[in-house]
Parts: structure tokens; sequence; C-alpha cells
């Protein structure tokens, strides 16, 4: 065999929506459809058991589809280079088909790598585009016309027949193999195509009314967001299905006056434009995952490792600010927490611990199912004033806990120790009388930890050692940029176009009303 198509996966674990793998089919060759479990990856600190055991439930589901279509999914461990170059010597490929893909640092030095192989080895390597993430991107003029373009081009049909190259795979690894401790997450979401298209139809459907006024409080988010960031993360459902979906669904909805709910799917579509800005943002700029964005912070925060009272306190929910605690808490049994939550925590750990942002956020991402790590650091960046001239949001943690959980309802779920005190005092127990206390079972220091800073001190303090450090900005000359320099940041809503009448479903094989074509998808607000 000398002619075999790879088709090698990484984060777009589907067979629908998937230009690479038409691509293959099309060349009339055999295809290999790959996926390589490489241990250097794992060995990220950002990277989980959680994240671990969803991809394996996704992995699993995209090797049922392609049997499903003539050819089971080979895996391979090992550092890719390698395993591409003993496919090549045993089998003879002739191009690699792949999706370009935007994650940590180490995953673009691995693509580049590959790609050296390739030419070395006179392979051909065709890449296609993600998401609506431009490479080679000179400045972000005429970002959103083109991601726009994207998201209303026409979705690509599965394969129906994919000729079987008739190579073996390997076992199925486990975590252990890769030293992923445990990790307990008994409310994660389970992965796969099925759940991902599932999220999808009945946000549009239902669950999507609430969203727009819902979103930021934990308790009401967990039902009336998508839940879709982690099939994102992983590709299970593209970003371009999801667009087309909610739009189509929009507009329906507009047409029969339930304004609300197509508010709410107006503001589910910008996010999703907002997703991928940011994702842009990763792949022109290498450092953001791992340097500040300015010179000036270098050095402000205290540096900690693991096993910081600070760090250990704040990551399992021991910090005495009941909201806050609940929060990581709910994050370290479900995988998941509302945008605004995200912020809050993250601020905290900078402002109030006054910690330096990087182990925090590391320590935080490894707790995401659904980590990406182009919203992710450049918002644990944001939050802790790293990444631009202005003083960040200092969060009241109490305040967001009378905002968002008035009754305690949220709190008396993840810090059940605390759930006989009555909504007066549960926000800020220290405040609460004795006899309250006395009442509820409750000591503090012994029961529930004592607050590990007064916040309203640490907040001021805070505030005066940026407001000094602000004084003469200067941008860090340590930067280093992928393909191009920044591109400038959104300046303008999406524009809005009327969608028009789609035709028989026939491409997701859950029936989500969602034609091949691009009839339903001009969007009204990517």
């Amino acid at each position: 065999m000398i002619d075999l198509h790879v088709v090698w996966f990484k984060r777009d674990l589907r067979v629908h929506d998937h230009a690479p793998l038409l691509a293959a089919v099309a060349s009339g060759a055999p295809v290999l459809p790959l996926y390589i479990f490489e241990p250097g990856f794992w060995a990220l600190p950002e990277h989980s058991r959680r994240q671990f055991d969803f991809l394996m439930e996704s992995l699993q589901s995209l090797d049922e589809a392609l049997k499903a279509r003539g050819s089971a999914l080979c895996l391979r461990v090992g550092e890719a280079t390698q395993v591409l170059a003993e496919l090549h010597k045993r089998h003879g490929i002739a191009a690699i088909h792949a999706h370009e893909e935007t994650g940590p640092q180490w995953t673009f030095d691995r693509d580049r790598a590959v790609q050296r192989w390739a030419v070395k080895a006179g392979i051909a390597l065709r890449e296609q585009p993600q998401n609506g993430v431009i490479r080679r991107l000179n400045g972000g003029e005429g970002w959103e016309r083109r991601w726009e373009s994207v998201m209303l081009a026409p979705r690509v049909k599965a394969p129906d027949l994919l000729q079987p190259s008739n190579v073996s795979t390997s076992e199925w690894p486990i975590a252990e193999d890769f030293r992923l401790p445990a990790d307990s997450c008994p409310k994660r979401q389970p992965g796969g195509r099925a759940e991902g298209v599932e999220l999808l139809r009945s946000f549009i459907a239902a669950r999507g009314r609430r969203y727009r006024t819902a979103m930021s409080s934990p308790q009401s988010a967990e039902g009336a967001c998508s839940r879709l960031s982690p099939h994102f993360a992983s590709g299970t459902v593209s970003i371009r299905e999801a667009c087309q979906a909610a739009a189509r669904a929009r507009t329906d909805l507009a047409l029969d006056g339930d304004s609300t709910f197509a508010a709410s799917l107006d503001s589910f579509l910008s996010r999703l434009q907002w997703h991928c800005r940011f994702i842009q943002k990763l792949d022109d700029q290498t450092s953001i995952d791992s340097r500040n964005l300015l010179a000036t912070p270098d050095g402000l925060r205290d540096i900690v490792t693991d096993g910081d009272p600070r760090l250990e306190a704040w990551i399992n929910g021991r910090t005495g600010f009941p909201f806050l605690d609940a929060c990581m808490r709910s994050l370290n049994q479900t995988g998941w927490l509302n945008h605004r939550m995200r912020a809050m925590v993250m601020a905290f750990a900078a402002q109030h611990l006054w910690m330096d942002w990087r182990q925090p956020a590391s320590r935080l991402a490894a707790l995401f199912t659904d980590f990406e790590a182009g919203i992710h650091y450049p918002q644990a960046q944001s939050h802790s004033g790293a990444a631009g001239s202005g003083i960040p949001r200092i969060y009241n943690p109490v305040k967001q806990s009378l905002d968002h959980d008035r009754d305690g309802d949220f709190i008396r779920r993840w810090v059940p120790e605390l759930a006989a005190l009555p909504a007066a005092h549960i926000h800020a127990p220290w405040d609460a009388p004795k006899a309250e206390l006395a009442k509820a079972g409750i000591v503090l220091g012994q029961t529930y930890p004592m607050r590990i800073v007064d916040h309203m001190a640490a907040a001021r303090e805070a505030r005066d050692r940026l407001y000094a450090s602000k004084a003469s900005p200067a941008r860090s000359d340590g930067t280093t940029h992928r393909r191009s320099e920044t591109q400038r940041a959104a300046t303008t809503s999406p524009r809005q176009s009327k969608a028009r009448p789609g035709t028989a479903p026939r491409q997701l094989a859950f029936d989500l009303q969602m034609p091949e074509t691009a009839e339903s998808a001009r969007s009204p607000a990517i």
C-alpha cells in the first residue's frame, strides 16, 4: 500500500461537518482514521483525568460512527512524528488530512514538528481551518466578516462510506498509562456526539429561553446555559453546527413573536463569535498561555507552588467565603462553572490572595472538563490585571453572593455545613450572631473555615498596589507571535441578517432539523 490517506483526528471528534475527512474520502484511496494519544500532551499540568474520561467517551462515539461507514478508528500511543513515521514505513502514506489546531504552545510546537517531518518525507499535509480561526491572519481587519462567511457556508456532509485501510489498531489505553491521578468528578458531563447534539437540541428548543438573564447565576446557569463547551473543546459538535441551528431557531422564534427567547439566542450567537475571537488571539500569540501580556505586573504578585495554603484553600473551596467555596466545590464535582463565576474565582485568587495568575490558572484549568486554552488563559490574565493597562475588576465575594444566590440555595447545596444558617447570615457567617452559629451547629475554624482574608481590606490593598504598578504601563517585549501581530479587539457588533427557510434535514443522525446547505444559516448575530 503506497497511497494511504490518513485523517488525523485531534480536537474534531466527529464525522459530520468534517472537511478533512471528506477530502480524504474524495481521494478514492484507502482512508485511515487516526487518533494519537500523546504522553507529552497528557503530562501538561492543564490536563486531567476528567478531561481524559470525557475524551474516551467521545472517541468511542467517533469509533462507532466510523465503523458504521466501513473503517474503525486506528489508535496509537506515542509522539506524533514517530507514530506517523512508523505508519509510513509500514503502509506508505500519500497524504495526511487534519484540522488546524489552536491550543497550548505544546500543540503548536507538535504541529510544526509534524510539518517539518512531512516535508522531509515528501508527504502532503493538508490542514484545514476550524471554528473560523484564520491562520496567517495579517492583522485583525475583516475578521468578523471572514468568520461570518465560514459560519454561513454549507456544513460538510458526513461520508456514507470509507474505503478501509486494513491497518490494525492498538488497544485502548487507560488513564494510568499517562500517570493521570484519580480525579473524582461524579457529576461530570458525559462525552460523545449524541450527548452534544442532544444538548444543542434541548437548548434551542426550550432550555435556552432564559439564557440571557439566567447565565450569570451558577444556580440558574446550570440548566439555562447550552453546556456545549466541552463538546466544542473536543469537537464532537462544530461551532458552525451550533451557529446554524441557533440562527434558524432564532428566526423561527422571531416570526412567532417570542422576542424573549429570540433575544437569548442572539446572546448565544454573539458568544459563539466571542469564543472564536479569543481562540484567534491564542493562534496569533503563543505566549498568552504562559507569560504576562504586560511587563509591569511581572513580579508584582506572589509566585506560588502546589501546597501553598492560599492556593490549596482556594482550589478546594475552603476559603471561608461561602459563595466562593460553593463555586469551587461545584467545579470540583461537576467540571463546569458559569462564565461570571469563573471570573470571580480567578479574580479572588489574584486580587484578594495576591497570587501570580500562572499556578492558579493551571490548577483551575485541570478542573474544567471544557478547558480551552484560548478562552481560559486570556481571561485568567485579564482578571489578574496582566492583559490590559486598566485596573481589573475586584469582585466582592459577599456582594456576588447576595446578587446571584440571595436565598443561599446554591451555598446550601455545595457547602452543606452551613445549610442551617438563615439567608440573612449565610453569605457572611463571620458576622452572624454567636447564637445563630450555635443554633446551626457551626463553629468557625472547626466545622467551617474562618475567612482566609478580610476581603474589604485585601481589596483596598490590591487596588492601591495596582494603581502604583500601572503608573507607567509598558508592553512586554517578550511576547511571541505565531503567525501575525496581535489583531485589534472587536469593536463592532456582529451584523444581523434574516434566515431563509431550510430544506429537509439530512446531515445529523440525531435529526436536529439542520440541512446540509446554507439556506437556514443566515444568522442574525454572526
